[in-house]
């Protein structure tokens, strides 16, 4: 009965937003919504039918890479809004995340003694999915390291592990898996939920405020990549490089710490880090509702981009659903960026164009374009889906 409800409440929405103009103005149709993401996915999912064999980009690769760990967080969320909307693609796509998860026993890349965040990306998917095991074990290792960081350009002075995290990409790929992980234990009862909050909001706090002098830019609002782009380094035009999806990769990281810890005594913390990369998005936003992949300079190589363009609505679609957005003045924004981004980017046969490969700054994997494949097609897709099932649910709680 609960089923049939929610499948009423959707066709009933539906109709609505079908029959009323000035709703259609600066609402898009959940169906068409729906209707594109599995246009997307399923091009996908042809391509690479078994979710647990190897990717190839230049050599091989195990497909728990990060780049397939963003994936599988877009698709486990459109596979929950197929579940809430009846969608008939619910088990096809629960089965390709637990097949995935089973061939590689749950386990991030390169076993549970990684410090690589990159490399427990892919841990996100896996808590959403119930298995938390290696998940464990890899962040009880990170947690109990002696050691300083690991990684290139990790040679500043931090408390054991704290300062692995030296690239902002980072900040995505790990500190949810530290959230989730906290409230799988918190919902067991289990004490020991603290550390991963204090760990992942400790790793937070220092590539925020300690690397490189702080790779967040507190005035500006805006984050350099890594410390590669702190000042002196300058932009073509003389301003800051903040790279869009690197910008983007942080957004949804606050984003998904909040969603998993409302609990946090840091939430208070990483709602104020994104109201302030909020305001400052909405200033840099473009004219034809995308942002440039150099957010502060238009002229190095300007273009169309969707993945960080996508990761932005995603991140301003949750601040409205969860009331920390005004939805009078970010709801039309999200939905006409939205329909950009369908009109512009999608292919009839669901292939993402405008989606800048891999890279660090605004000059790698150019040129971006409609036509041409990045050199890893599943991240890109990931973003994708994010934005659009925030968007489903926006129209499902909103006016």
């Amino acid at each position: 009965m609960r089923k049939i409800l929610k499948c009423l409440s959707f066709i009933l929405l539906t109709s609505l937003t079908q029959t009323t103009p000035a709703i259609a103005q600066t609402q898009a149709n959940n169906r068409d919504i729906l209707k594109v993401m599995e246009l997307a996915n399923d091009y996908f999912l042809k391509k690479y039918p078994d979710a647990g064999a190897p990717t190839f980009v230049k050599k091989e690769r195990p497909s728990n890479l990060w780049t397939r760990g963003v994936y599988f967080e877009g698709l486990w969320y459109l596979t929950e809004t197929e579940r809430l909307l009846c969608g008939d693609k619910y088990e096809t796509y629960r089965k390709y995340i637990y097949d995935w998860g089973e061939a590689h026993n749950w386990t991030p890349r390169n076993g549970v003694t990684t410090r690589d965040a990159d490399d427990y990306c892919c841990c996100q998917t896996y808590l959403d999915m119930g298995h938390y095991e290696m998940t464990q074990k890899c962040l009880d290792n990170i947690i109990n390291a002696k050691t300083t960081p690991w990684a290139p350009g990790g040679n500043m002075k931090s408390k054991g592990s704290d300062g692995d995290w030296t690239w902002i990409d980072a900040i995505q790929m790990g500190l949810p898996v530290f959230c989730k992980m906290s409230a799988v234990k918190r919902r067991l009862g289990d004490k020991s939920y603290e550390k991963y909050d204090e760990k992942g909001w400790d790793m937070y706090e220092f590539i925020r405020d300690s690397i490189a002098g702080g790779l967040y830019n507190k005035k500006e609002g805006l984050w350099w990549r890594d410390a590669d782009f702190v000042p002196p380094y300058k932009e073509p035009n003389g301003r800051n490089c903040y790279w869009s999806r690197g910008n983007g990769w942080v957004y949804a990281a606050l984003v998904r710490a909040m969603e998993a810890l409302p609990e946090s005594k840091h939430y208070k913390s990483y709602k104020k880090d994104y109201l302030a990369m909020t305001k400052a998005l909405v200033k840099c936003q473009r004219t034809d509702l995308y942002w440039n992949v150099s957010l502060h300079d238009e002229s190095n190589y300007g273009g169309k981009e969707m993945s960080g363009t996508a990761l932005f609505i995603y991140g301003m679609a949750w601040g409205v659903n969860n009331g920390l957005l005004n939805e009078s003045k970010y709801k039309p924004l999200i939905i006409s960026t939205w329909n950009a981004i369908v009109k512009d980017c999608v292919h009839k046969n669901g292939f993402l164009g405008y989606v800048q490969g891999t890279g660090k700054e605004p000059k790698d994997s150019q040129p971006v374009t409609y036509d041409r494949e990045p050199d890893f097609d599943d991240y890109g897709l990931g973003c994708f889906l994010l934005a659009g099932c925030e968007i489903i649910k926006m129209n499902n709680t909103t006016k």
